[in-house]
């Protein structure tokens, strides 16, 4: 098997940037590389035919970064490179999409056991893509230093002995302390661990390289690993919105841009739908938690949300619900997708406790003549020429009412016809991007740095010939007491 894992110090340290990089780089080198991340969490997602076929019928959800990633490797995505996604439900429990089609539940309490055959799932989809595949480039998740999960762990140090797949390490240097954070990294894994650990990767470096060369050089000497690369701090580095809704520093509105007010509710989800509003310079997109944040907007956006009953009760509480009817009333638009769609409606029905708890019924907005019923089988569908659906509510009734427009459909926007003559029809604005256009260009200027700034050769032949003999053991997994917890640990 021809592989690399790149883990983290940290959650959002770089590990996707660093593995989309790798994937556009790579495929550049004719290499037919796979993206894959055993587990992911994330309340966005993206809808890709599944294994067995491409028609409606045959649609799975994956990570959005994971389909992402596939298009920066000149891939088609599939399950096989995202097979467990964790939506959170709660603060202790996840709803489990497996192989891109609903898989349960798993709680915090059982998070061991419960995760023992979404581990051999997500081993046989990676030796399955390492079939198919010349080289796979695994993205780990949080970091593999979180020794009290290690026992159950099956995206980071666990899938890289399951497949023999040598490691790299990336620190996010803007946040401080980087150096201390990839010594304890490799310190506190157990020696079998530390044997897969090949070096780092320092991303988000910004100022005088040679300031930072003194510490490089230490940090390779103290852990007989090398250094692969420093990555820039880059303002035009961004990949479509996973885990953090972060529009600001990707591009400054022309003057006089029309607003958007954004609602930011507090389950939000599938947010990515509004990247492309994001790109267009007519259009200053802001967000919105409080009645005064949507008073100027000429536009106000409902985005999805996994927990439709709840969110509607937060607008309430906060008294938006009067602010976005007082929107419509001077008819001024809005637009709400799937989940903001619902809230649009007259009423929200939960029989069975799908989001909330059973027999939940809640008034909507009632901005549109439609009703919401959730049920169990969740519906999964891609659209052309750009869009998918991916939603346990089904709406009946209207969709349109004057300025006030549902969907149910995310990522129609995405497409440049559909998203210029929305904007045309409701804000009198002429789209001025192409957004699948600038996602490619993101994407090549991400291979661009890697390609710059690190050794994509030696990263290369690592993946190929796995890591090296003899890497030294650093203290205090090497110990004779640190043997002896881990071997405890180990046997429960």
């Amino acid at each position: 098997m021809s592989g690399l894992l790149v883990a983290g110090t940290t959650s959002d340290a770089g590990k996707s940037v660093v593995t989309t990089g790798l994937c556009r780089a790579f495929a550049r080198r004719g290499v037919r590389v796979a993206p894959y991340k055993a587990q992911n969490m994330s309340n966005n997602s993206m809808v890709c035919a599944a294994a067995d076929g491409a028609t409606d019928d045959a649609a799975a959800e994956i990570g959005r970064a994971q389909w992402v990633q596939a298009l920066a490797a000149r891939v088609t995505p599939e399950p096989a490179m995202n097979p467990v996604l964790l939506k959170p439900g709660s603060d202790r429990r996840s709803h489990v999409v497996l192989m891109g089609r609903p898989g349960g539940a798993v709680d915090a309490g059982d998070w061991e056991e419960g995760r023992r055959h979404l581990a051999a799932a997500a081993h046989a989809a990676y030796d399955d893509l390492a079939a198919r595949y010349d080289v796979i480039v695994a993205e780990g998740a949080g970091s593999p230093a979180e020794i009290n999960l290690r026992a159950g762990d099956y995206v980071n140090m666990g899938l890289a002995r399951h497949a023999g797949l040598p490691a790299v390490i990336v620190g996010d240097i803007d946040r401080g302390g980087v150096f201390a954070a990839l010594f304890g990294t490799v310190a506190l894994l157990e020696p079998a661990d530390q044997a897969l650990v090949t070096g780092f990767v320092v991303n988000k470096f910004r100022g005088e390289r040679g300031l930072l060369a003194p510490g490089l050089t230490m940090i390779e000497r103290m852990t007989g690993r090398r250094v692969y690369g420093v990555l820039p701090w880059h303002a035009g580095l961004w990949l479509d919105s996973e885990d953090a809704l972060d529009l600001e520093g990707r591009r400054a509105p022309a003057a006089g841009a029309r607003r958007v007010g954004v609602v930011r509710l507090p389950r939000i989800s599938n947010f990515t739908d509004l990247d492309a509003l994001g790109l267009e310079p007519a259009l200053d997109v802001v967000f919105a938690s409080a009645p005064r944040d949507v008073t100027d907007a000429d536009l106000l956006v409902l985005p999805g949300t996994r927990a439709t009953i709840a969110d509607l009760a937060w607008l309430r509480a906060r008294g938006l619900d009067l602010a976005i009817i007082e929107h419509a009333r001077r008819g001024k638009p809005v637009l709400g997708i799937c989940g903001g769609c619902q809230l649009l409606g007259r009423v929200i029905a939960d029989p069975d406790g799908i989001e909330s708890v059973p027999g939940a019924q809640a008034e909507g907005l009632g901005l549109l003549d439609l009703a919401t019923t959730f049920h169990a089988e969740k519906t999964l569908r891609l659209h052309a020429p750009s869009g998918y659906e991916i939603h346990h509510g089904r709406i009946t009734g209207e969709t349109r009412a004057g300025a006030v427009t549902g969907t149910m459909v995310h990522g129609s926007l995405e497409d440049d016809g559909t998203r210029a003559a929305y904007l045309a029809e409701t804000l009198d604005v002429a789209s001025a991007v192409s957004f699948p256009a600038a996602r490619e260009r993101r994407l090549d200027l991400l291979g661009d740095l890697v390609e710059e700034h690190l050794d994509v050769g030696a990263l290369l032949e690592l993946a190929r010939s796995g890591a090296p003999r003899g890497l030294p053991v650093l203290p205090p997994a090497g110990e004779p007491q640190a043997a002896s917890a881990w071997r405890t640990s180990a046997a429960g």
